[in-house]
């Protein structure tokens, strides 16, 4: 008896661990959170996806319950999920709230910069029915990202511009993770001190502080564009990266560091 009571106080005494069930039915509400869902072996437990969900190829034969204009609540509940990831920093509060009152359960999910990555692939091992592939793929993210940072680190940084569009001409300061991809491959983005996170500027600030590289989205005829846009203004080289890899806030962030790095370290 003295022994079961014993016992009994030593597990009282014991932290209470929260434990979370595998998802059944998912749905994403944005395509970095699909992403981070897939990495994370749910995959086949998503039955519902945001607009231009498009990657791994099988997602976009996804039910799309969300795009810019909101969140389509009536079906998300038809579709009966037991898990709806979002994205508090892209998607309305309210339709979240009211998913919530319906006993939905909601996770957040808003990297802001790669080591969230890592973490919202840990977070995501809870509700995994392949919590091993989760916590693997954190890992393997994590280990290569410091391989990165190790190999092209500079002790002087190249100046560089980050661009988006041309009217109005938008750059990243320091509080994004375009910024921080910079800084990875051995840049410096030159409007870091930004106090805003995507700031307009105009071509004066620009040229005033002279970027030897300017880092783009797109393809080869955004390249030549953003080229014309500068030509005899500026001599700095343009970089462009892929879209998708550069702009979304999941695993895929680690290949647009690896498309730029090099060509960064092959500069003179």
């Amino acid at each position: 008896m003295m022994r079961r009571f014993c016992l009994l106080l030593i597990c009282l005494s014991l932290p209470l661990m929260a434990t979370a069930a595998p998802a059944q039915r998912v749905i994403s509400l944005a395509p970095n959170l699909t992403e981070l869902a897939f990495a994370a072996g749910m995959g086949d437990q998503l039955v519902g996806v945001s607009a231009y969900s498009d990657y791994p190829p099988q997602a976009s034969k996804l039910e799309q319950v969300a795009n810019w204009q909101g969140i389509n609540v009536e079906r998300i509940v038809t579709l009966k999920p037991d898990l709806v990831l979002a994205w508090r920093g892209g998607n309305p509060q309210r339709p979240l709230d009211q998913l919530t009152s319906l006993g939905i359960r909601i996770i957040y999910l808003d990297p802001q910069n790669a080591q969230d990555v890592a973490k919202a692939l840990e977070q995501l091992a809870a509700y995994s029915p392949e919590p091993a592939k989760a916590q693997q793929a954190a890992r393997d993210f994590r280990q290569q990202w410091q391989a990165l940072k190790q190999k092209y680190h500079r002790e002087k940084p190249v100046p560089a511009f980050i661009q988006f569009g041309t009217q109005p001409l938008f750059t990243a300061s320091s509080a994004t993770m375009q910024s921080e991809v910079l800084e990875e491959c051995g840049a410096k983005n030159v409007f870091a001190d930004s106090r805003v996170p995507w700031p307009q500027v105009s071509r004066e600030q620009v040229l005033s502080r002279q970027p030897q590289v300017i880092v783009i989205s797109g393809g080869k005829s955004q390249k030549a564009i953003i080229e014309g846009y500068w030509h005899s203004l500026l001599n700095a080289q343009v970089i462009a990266l892929e879209p998708d890899w550069f702009s979304r806030a999941g695993p895929r962030i680690l290949l647009a560091a690896q498309q730029l790095c090099p060509q960064l370290a092959a500069l003179p």
